[in-house]
């Protein structure tokens, strides 16, 4: 028997060239390396955009949908239902501002509802939206995609099964050769064998927005960032929420002061928090009308609900792609090992994303992605620094943090000044309705060098950027100080801590 020679499947010409034959083999020169991308997530898409300005020829592999994902089943999705939920929040203050609303009759009333179909469409939509138009993207850049399954076979190849093109035309199994590889695959929700998700009753947060009617009760279990963030997004909507915590308190990884704010602003509004309680498992019960949840905890308690989250963290996406075959080394929890610059353990081999366990966030899986590239094509290149990273939990207030946290710094022993601005204080803050929240900035005691801060109010997200500023350049409390900010503004509650955060020179 005679073996059939398996085809390669090109990298893209230049430019794009819509009559190019997608199986032929074009003719490469020593200045125009060949990456091969295995996942189109943040990580993956940002690299080739790089790669391809630096003139190379990229051919990306993704088998679930341009964005990954953060685009598909994750940031895009939960923070579009979020948005939505924020909308409830502020209805909830409407009667405090002066607002009436009323029924169709005309009658006053306070009754917001959510049409939890009518949401998932629109969240759907835009993730589909975001998706196609970085497909659009990719294309105009000139970058080869294929939709299907790879597998590294070497340190400069890997192979595709399963695989189709933009026009979804089948291609054959086919071997893609290349100077440089970067893997990008993302992560999964953990899953629990006693609780194996139906996408009905049993759901991981991939499978939220399929919903057409929002759960009756629903119990969330863990309180790190996804469940605080669902928890907090579903109790906005309408839904009854139980939030199980094996911890001490809701956000146990993260600013205590903070984490403090947002449970009590859960408890306030009414959610069940259960602190210090494990789950075992979850089973479906009933028929019918009287079909429900159980919820089974270590120490024999049962919860009951129309429907179970788990949202106890994830697993890497690196089973079956050959990394171990080709020598790429491997955490004991299967993340890929990386240095700054994103290279594995296999020259030519670079990581990035939620596979590498770094940093699980969207921006920080594209700047690996971007850092890789940089570096693989000789270009100028910085690595990364995940202390001037900020991140967010999209909460109600949300929680923004950058650089050092409080903890670390005690830990470390670092001589540190901690100055907090309750937001209530904050004009702004008052014309809206907003009591809850701080400003907190950590200056250095020798030299009033910001070196972290939190910020916990309304789109945190946005105003934690001047400290972000701050950290990464090494500005002072002083210099965040001198920038006159606007009057009234949430915004100048970060100027104003920076004024309390100011260290008196002996003369």
């Amino acid at each position: 028997m005679t073996s059939t020679p398996q085809p390669t499947v090109p990298v893209n010409p230049p430019a794009p060239d819509t009559t190019h034959d997608p199986h032929s083999t074009p003719t490469t020169t020593e200045k125009s390396p060949r990456i091969a991308i295995l996942g189109g997530g943040p990580g993956g898409y940002e690299a080739a955009l790089v790669a391809a300005r630096l003139g190379a020829h990229v051919t990306i592999i993704e088998r679930q949908g341009l964005g990954g994902s953060a685009v598909l089943t994750d940031v895009v999705p939960s923070k579009t239902l979020i948005a939505t939920a924020e909308w409830m929040t502020l209805g909830g203050n409407a009667a405090e501002l002066g607002i009436r609303v009323n029924d169709s009759h005309g009658e006053p009333s306070q009754a917001l509802t959510a049409d939890i179909g009518a949401v998932n469409q629109r969240v759907l939509a835009l993730a589909e939206a975001q998706s196609q138009d970085i497909r659009a993207r990719l294309k105009a850049s000139g970058i080869t995609i294929i939709n299907g399954h790879g597998r590294l076979t070497s340190a400069t190849s890997l192979h595709v099964t399963a695989g189709h093109d933009e026009n979804g035309i089948p291609i054959p199994d086919a071997t893609i050769d290349a100077d440089f590889m970067l893997v990008s695959t993302g992560a999964t929700p953990r899953v629990l064998p006693t609780a194996i998700p139906d996408g009905k009753r049993i759901l991981t947060w991939t499978q939220l927005y399929t919903m057409t009617e929002l759960p009756e009760r629903l119990i969330v279990v863990g309180s790190g960032v996804t469940g605080a963030e669902f928890a907090g997004a579903f109790h906005a909507l309408g839904t009854d929420v139980v939030l199980v915590s094996s911890r001490d308190r809701v956000l146990p990884g993260e600013d205590a002061d903070a984490a403090n704010v947002i449970e009590d602003a859960f408890t306030t509004r009414g959610m069940t928090v259960m602190s210090r309680s494990r789950a075992a498992g979850a089973t479906v019960v009933g028929e019918g009308a009287d079909e429900h949840v159980e919820v089974t905890l270590e120490d024999g308690r049962v919860v009951t609900g129309s429907h179970v989250l788990f949202a106890v963290g994830s697993v890497p996406n690196t089973a079956d792609i050959g990394l171990a075959e080709v020598g790429v080394e491997l955490t004991p929890s299967g993340h890929i090992v990386t240095d700054k610059v994103s290279r594995t353990t296999v020259p030519g081999i670079y990581a990035a994303g939620d596979c590498t366990g770094v940093l699980p966030l969207a921006s920080v899986a594209a700047a690996q992605g971007r850092v890789a590239m940089s570096h693989a094509l000789g270009d100028s290149v910085a690595p990364l620094q995940l202390r001037s990273v900020a991140a967010n939990i999209f909460t109600a207030p949300e929680i923004a943090t950058v650089g050092w946290s409080e903890k670390d710094l005690l830990d470390k022993q670092v001589r540190f000044v901690a100055t907090t601005l309750p937001l209530k204080r904050n004009p702004r803050a008052k014309m809206m309705g907003v009591r809850e929240g701080f400003v907190k900035l950590f200056t250095r005691q020798d030299s009033g060098t910001v070196i972290g801060g939190v910020v916990v109010a309304p789109r945190a997200s946005e105003l934690i950027y001047p400290i972000t500023l701050a950290v990464a350049h090494r500005l002072t409390a002083d210099m965040v100080a001198e920038a006159i900010t606007i009057y009234p503004s949430l915004s100048g509650s970060v100027a104003e801590v920076a004024r309390m955060s100011h260290q008196r020179t002996s003369d």
